[in-house]
């Protein structure tokens, strides 16, 4: 598993594809936060904190992540070798699970660069380093786990077909939908008590809920639980070649 796991890290960063998504996130929140007039910029809204990169990360990651992870299975049924693969001593749980952490892993990449966001509002502080903490790390925490839920749901997309753009836009759609979509059934207001319930199914009432610098256990249960299911979804879509 750990050769499979450093091959596709090494995939990644040998070809264009991990520098450009780490380069483009990096932008369009560097753009917002710091150069672009508007709500998220720091210096224009005149509080030092970070709520504009929490906000705007996850509707990029929307569509960067599924270009990470559409090649993840894809491509190897596209070229071939995934049968290769399968006939390696590893079991399928093994492939799907080396295959999650390497995407994992360049989200992690990608992360890392903003904590240089960090510093720069922390000495911009009146005085340095008034800064909720709490709130920034919870925020943190919780972008880690909506970009793994990401991960393993594109993943399980790219292990639907062989066409890369065919993963990709069924990822983009499960992805958007599990986040912006139940908020969006909630807001018409239709089904009276269990509306909380429905809008609880979604993605981003746990990601805002850990925003607040409050770790609860419902929500990483429920950011695992996500995972955990179309982790097991994969493995199953994999199990399926063998038939």
């Amino acid at each position: 598993m750990l050769t499979l796991l450093l091959k596709e890290i090494s995939s990644f960063l040998s070809s264009l594809i991990g520098y450009i998504v780490i380069t483009v996130f990096l932008l369009i929140n560097g753009l917002f936060l710091w150069v672009f007039q508007g709500d998220f910029n720091i210096l224009d809204f005149g509080y030092a904190n970070l709520d504009g990169l929490f906000m705007i990360a996850p509707f990029v990651f929307l569509f960067l992540i599924p270009a990470i992870t559409m090649r993840l299975f894809a491509e190897e049924k596209r070229t071939g070798t995934m049968e290769l693969i399968l006939t390696k001593p590893l079991t399928e749980f093994e492939i799907v699970m080396a295959k999650f952490l390497s995407g994992l892993i360049l989200v992690i990449f990608s992360l890392l660069p903003t904590l240089v966001y960090f510093f720069s509002v922390y000495q911009l502080g009146l005085p340095k380093g008034n800064i909720d903490m709490g709130g920034m790390w919870g925020s943190y925490i919780g972008l880690l786990f909506l970009g793994a839920s990401f991960v393993a749901i594109g993943m399980f997309a790219s292990s639907l077909t062989d066409n890369q753009i065919v993963s990709f836009i069924i990822a983009v759609f499960l992805c958007g939908f599990l986040y912006i979509g139940f908020d969006f059934i909630y807001s018409f207001d239709l089904f009276g008590k269990i509306d909380l319930l429905i809008k609880s199914l979604g993605i981003n009432d746990h990601y805002k809920s850990m925003s607040r610098g409050v770790i609860d256990t419902r929500d990483m249960i429920y950011f695992l639980g996500i995972i955990s299911f179309f982790i097991l979804l994969s493995k199953y879509s994999i199990e399926r070649r063998k038939w």
